[in-house]
């Protein structure tokens, strides 16, 4: 197993090249730090995210915003992404309550990092309906199949905060999502992946979403109506969930969609994801040419 405990991809002050690490200082906002243009010391992992040993050789973030995603597009085996997953979100959809989780899945190529990875709104989508949803992420660490509940958090290398961009209107259309919440840059991830050692229990967190500095969403892991265990042990049902994985595990009620007014990422706008004992993930929105 690993030995970090607070994973970031970073480009170094010091040579200018990618490398993974071990974030000093834990406590920190390491999402706000970069930022705010905070010098952010780490410990240069040797490895990869699966098998990292963390070293005594200190790096420094390069300044401004050489925060990466922690997991890249090659180390990404699948996306799998559950819809309807909160109770308040349900509620205010006015839908009822899933018998089964809701999946869908978003390929590789929807993968970003924090800011200044922007959030890319192609031509298809910039009719007034893009949204943002605020969601925990996480990484499968090693490669299972028919888990059980009670082992499932075994297979979870860490968490992450996620934002699970969706074009409401293509959404809305067809009764399969997987088109419409899967465009190019669509599911930013990071800044700092946490080891499932240090979070004990994922079900206490809280989760919230920023519009513009506007609190829009305000929720906490415990209204999930499949918690993580149960979403491992379903979906592995039958199907090996491959190291690499990401599960985005849905997101509480305040989605743009269902506000009054509605709320609406525009080209400029900021968007940001702040989970309790991970940090902030923010990024810009961006109106793409095409």
């Amino acid at each position: 197993m690993p030995s970090w405990t607070h994973l970031v991809r970073f480009i170094a002050v010091e040579d200018s090249q990618v490398h993974l690490g071990q974030l000093v200082d834990t406590t920190r906002d390491v999402g706000l730090d970069s930022i705010d243009g905070v010098e952010i010391a780490v410990k240069v992992i040797e490895g990869t995210i699966f098998d990292g040993k963390v070293t005594e050789e200190i790096l420094h973030v390069k300044q401004p915003l050489q925060l990466l995603a922690p997991v890249t597009k090659q180390q990404c085996s699948y996306i799998r992404c559950l819809g309807l997953n909160y109770m308040d979100h349900a509620q205010e959809a006015n839908l009822p309550l899933p018998k089964a989780p809701i999946l869908f899945t978003k390929p590789r190529t929807a993968l970003a990092g924090p800011y200044p990875a922007t959030i890319n709104i192609p031509k298809c989508a910039q009719d007034g309906s893009s949204d943002y949803e605020a969601e925990l992420c996480l990484v499968i660490g090693k490669t299972g199949r028919d888990i059980p509940e009670e082992e499932a958090l075994d297979y979870v290398l860490g968490y992450t905060a996620s934002n699970d961009v969706s074009a409401r209107t293509l959404q809305m259309i067809t009764a399969q999502w997987s088109f419409s919440k899967g465009l190019d840059g669509s599911c930013p991830i990071g800044p700092v992946l946490v080891a499932s050692s240090a979070i004990k229990d994922p079900q206490t967190l809280s989760i919230k979403a920023s519009h513009n500095g506007r609190t829009v969403q305000d929720g906490k892991t415990k209204d999930m109506i499949f918690n993580i265990k149960k979403q491992i042990s379903y979906l592995s049902q039958g199907t090996t969930l491959e190291a690499g994985t990401l599960f985005l595990t849905g997101t509480p009620a305040g989605i743009g969609y269902f506000r009054e007014p509605r709320v609406v990422l525009q080209d400029g706008d900021e968007i940001s994801v702040k989970i309790d004992q991970i940090g902030t993930l923010v990024n810009k929105v961006r109106y793409d040419s095409r």
